[in-house]
């Protein structure tokens, strides 16, 4: 059993789930997956926002549970207001790369604008919570690794 509250994703309906970035996590018990904006998680407390804006995320936050918005940055915008505003926003630091080949536009920082498992592997590792498996059906996982200094 983890010592860690589970991570909530909560996915956009639209998402193209064979290009997702998260396939594949969906039958791992750490993690509880909620289809926008027919299904909202049943949660109040002890959990942060992975978002662009807020406090630096860091290992002090470890024992917070992690509410990670899946979709594509057109509808992450309209997502993320509907996200309960008592919940602690947390951003990641600015010097990470993304490895996805983005084709899409909306992304107010194309710099740092991550796909949704390069920002949860970053927010685990930064948390010190385990990293095994996380990125086994990531495409690009050898050159976010390798970009981001993890290899």
């Amino acid at each position: 059993m983890s010592e860690f509250l589970p991570t909530i994703i909560l996915r956009h309906r639209k998402e193209n789930l064979k290009k997702c970035s998260l396939s594949g996590l969906e039958k791992n018990s750490q993690f509880r997956f909620y289809t926008y904006p027919k299904q909202f998680p049943p949660i109040t407390e002890n959990y942060f926002v992975l978002s662009m804006e807020g406090e630096l995320l860091s290992e002090k936050d470890s024992l917070m549970g992690l509410y990670l918005i899946d979709a594509t940055w057109s509808h992450a915008e309209r997502m993320n207001k509907a996200v309960p505003e008592q919940l602690p926003r947390r951003t990641l630091p600015s010097h990470f790369r993304t490895a996805y080949p983005r084709r899409q536009t909306g992304c107010s920082d194309k710099d740092r604008g991550l796909a949704s498992i390069e920002a949860l592997y970053i927010a685990y590792w930064l948390m010190k919570r385990p990293l095994e498996g996380l990125l086994e059906h990531y495409h690009f996982k050898e050159e976010f690794l390798s970009l981001n200094n993890f290899s």
